[in-house]
């Protein structure tokens, strides 16, 4: 499949998914609580961004693959100035609405994170893309150089996403995998499609792309891109709902095989090296 095919495929799929999503009836994109002033971060993804760059006060960040700007809201109440950047514009128009309606005023552009604009190049400070998000990604390797462009000398990425060992198991009990680990894709589904948030809606497309990319294809792809990779982290537990896995005793959600936790997210940290 030709990647401006694919590209139009997800570009449905994300335009549905942005009429659906952040409408109050998801527990995921809690809509009420983003109103009322809760920071829509993660723990993973506040630990890195946090440990990537402290505050993000007075910084230049890029939300990649923004998607309806729920992070890139919570950023710009952090004091920074935010621009989010995404491939559907219903979605874009969505986090447009969510951002007046949150008192901020982020900028947005429709784009292919995998070859944005000169326009956005050597503009930020950090570049902030979390959770679905190398899913989509068809060359992991020109996704890191368009990404890197975009930083300023110094600049950083934080990129957290679900683990490629969680993804490539469709059942835990008994244990199957749906593809091998290194299975690189495209992956076209076809049928009925749902989303991560809303499992028990039906979408109206029925196609979807997508491709899967190991960790050490994450690591490589950032070197190979320029990019100096400070830190690569796997996480077996997260406070997110995650499919495949459960909210245990002590409120974390953890997905185990064989009674011991797996990994679900990792979080790459790498910074643009300076002139």
């Amino acid at each position: 499949m030709q990647g401006e095919q694919a590209l139009a495929i997800n570009r449905s799929y994300w335009d549905a998914a942005g009429e659906v999503h952040g409408n109050g009836a998801d527990q995921y994109y809690d809509l009420d609580a983003l109103l009322s002033g809760r920071d829509s971060l993660s723990h993973v993804e506040d630990r890195a961004v946090r440990t990537a760059v402290g505050s993000v006060r007075d910084l230049d960040v890029l939300h990649v693959q923004c998607h309806i700007g729920f992070d890139t809201v919570s950023l710009a109440r952090r004091g920074a100035t935010v621009t989010g950047v995404d491939i559907s514009p219903v979605s874009l128009g969505k986090a447009r609405e969510v951002a007046a309606r949150c008192g901020v005023a982020p900028s947005f552009v429709e784009g292919d994170a995998n070859d944005l604009g000169e326009h956005l190049w050597d503009r930020f400070d950090l570049a902030y893309a979390t959770l679905g998000v190398i899913f989509f990604v068809p060359d992991l390797s020109a996704w890191m150089r368009s990404v890197g462009r975009c930083l300023r000398p110094g600049g950083r990425l934080v990129l957290v996403d679900y683990h490629p060992l969680h993804t490539m198991f469709g059942c835990r009990a008994p244990l199957q995998a749906v593809c091998s680990y290194d299975a690189a894709g495209p992956f076209v589904w076809e049928g009925e499609t749902t989303t991560h948030a809303r499992p028990s809606v039906s979408m109206p497309v029925s196609r979807l792309v997508t491709y899967r990319h190991t960790v050490g294809d994450v690591v490589t792809s950032a070197v190979e891109a320029g990019l100096t990779v400070e830190s690569l982290t796997e996480h077996t537990a997260t406070d997110l709902e995650c499919e495949g896995a459960a909210r245990e005793a002590d409120g974390w959600v953890r997905a185990r095989i064989g009674g011991e936790p797996a990994p679900l997210l990792f979080s790459l940290l790498a910074v643009k090296a300076p002139r």
